[in-house]
Order: C-alpha cells, then sequence, then structure tokens
C-alpha cells in the first residue's frame, strides 16, 4: 500500500468517528497523474445524492503531462464505489446526527486506486485550542525526555 495524499487537516477541523474504504471511477490520464503524486484532496468532501451515491467532490487531480488535448479536467466530480450497506449506513449517520463525511487519504492498493473517508463531527474552536495544547504538552514531554537521557 502506498500513500499518495493525506488530509492532515481533517484530524484538526474534524473528530473522526468512523473509517470506510472507498474505491475512485477515474478516466483515463487520471490514474497516471494519482501514481505521479499529483493529486490534492485538501479542500473536498464527499456528497450523497438521492439515489444512494456517493461522490468526491473538489478533488484536485492535474493533468498528465504526456497527455494530449483528450486530458481530464481537474476539478470535476467522480464516483466512489462503496457497498450499499455502507452507503446507507453512512446516509443514516449523516442524515440523523448532522455528520459530514470527508476524506482523509489516498492511497494505491493492489494496483488500485482507493479513498479512505470519515464520518466526522466537527470540532469547536475550544476543542481545536485544546488539542494544540495537547499536542505542545507532549513535545515539551519528549524534549525533557531526550535531555534527561543526555
Amino acid at each position: 500500500m502506498k500513500t499518495i495524499a493525506t488530509n492532515r487537516t481533517a484530524r484538526f477541523n474534524y473528530e473522526l468517528l468512523e473509517t470506510y474504504e472507498a474505491g475512485i471511477v477515474l478516466k483515463g490520464t487520471e490514474i497516471k497523474s494519482v501514481r505521479l503524486g499529483k493529486v490534492s484532496i485538501q479542500d473536498s468532501y464527499i456528497r450523497l445524492d438521492k439515489n444512494l451515491e456517493a461522490f468526491i467532490i473538489d478533488m484536485h487531480i492535474s493533468p498528465y503531462h504526456h497527455g494530449t488535448h483528450y486530458n481530464h479536467e481537474e476539478k470535476r466530480r467522480r464516483k466512489l464505489l462503496l457497498n450499499k450497506r455502507e452507503l446507507i449506513k453512512i446516509n443514516n449517520r449523516v442524515v440523523k446526527d448532522q455528520l459530514t463525511v470527508i476524506p482523509t487519504k489516498i492511497y494505491i492498493k493492489d494496483g488500485l486506486c482507493k479513498l479512505e473517508i470519515a464520518v466526522a463531527k466537527g470540532k469547536k474552536q475550544y476543542d481545536k485550542r485544546q488539542s494544540l495544547k495537547e499536542k505542545d504538552m507532549k513535545d515539551r514531554m519528549k524534549k525533557t525526555m531526550v535531555n534527561q537521557i543526555y
């Protein structure tokens, strides 16, 4: 498994509750650009439609540099491949608990492009400050432990 891109701000802005693995429907040169690492999921999000289909929106895949004028669009809606059972479960959580679905990681597994998505709850401002305080405390503890050893 080769990790291509991660959404690092997702863990800071959201509390991740459940994660799922989804396939992505890609066209022609998109997979070549993904394998080269020319992809960003930073500002993207997942939308579920009425027919219980999931789409990733605003995922940026750069055009393939050896492509022709038939190259792909950079920010188009891409369909996600999930089981119907998973889609129903995600949809119920989103509607009932007013949660959101965000992409957290994109990777290559067995030659196929996979996307890790998470059902998440948005953090409040004070939760974000608390996370920063905890991270700062852990860093200070590591520094003191290293200084005590030497």
